[in-house]
């Protein structure tokens, strides 16, 4: 059996799928939760681009800014663990006909699905240098391939 390995840029736009799927779903989520709990946002008028209200929100540890990155963490892990140990495939790789398997080209076990979303949220947390080893690894794996022990192939 032949695999192909599937490179950076494809990965890249089903990693773009997966978050728009989770993203709204941590916004809605965050909505109740902040309506539910009492906390919420500053009610300042907050604009995206405005990078010194942000630093400000972050320094200051602001609880509503602190919930929200937690639960879109949360989020985010639980999709990728739930549908990777299941499916071996998020819904982004299912649309971009790709998989996950491990170097004997089985499906991962749900130790080596754990890892590797281990290893996404680190490659997350050094700002996506671990993703971007995709584009430059000679056997196009990321960080979190290594650590699992995994590839992602064309299905």
């Amino acid at each position: 059996m032949t695999v192909v390995v599937r490179g950076f840029w494809i990965r890249a736009v089903a990693g773009l799928i997966d978050l728009a799927i989770i993203l709204p779903t941590a916004a809605a989520l965050g909505w109740i939760t902040s309506k539910l709990s009492g906390v919420s946002m500053p009610a300042m008028n907050l604009s995206v681009l405005d990078i010194d209200l942000w630093l400000d929100l972050v320094l200051a540890a602001d609880p509503g800014l602190v919930m929200g990155i937690a639960l879109c963490w949360a989020i985010g892990l639980a999709y990728l663990t739930l549908f990777t140990i299941t499916r071996g495939q998020t819904v982004g790789m299912k649309v971009m006909k790709m998989k996950v398997i491990d170097v004997y080209g089985d499906p991962p076990s749900p130790r080596q699905c754990l890892g590797r979303v281990a290893g996404a949220a680190m490659c997350v947390a050094t700002l996506g240098l671990g993703f971007v080893w995709v584009a430059f690894d000679s056997e196009k794996r990321g960080l979190h391939d290594w650590i699992a022990g995994t590839y992602v192939v064309r299905t």
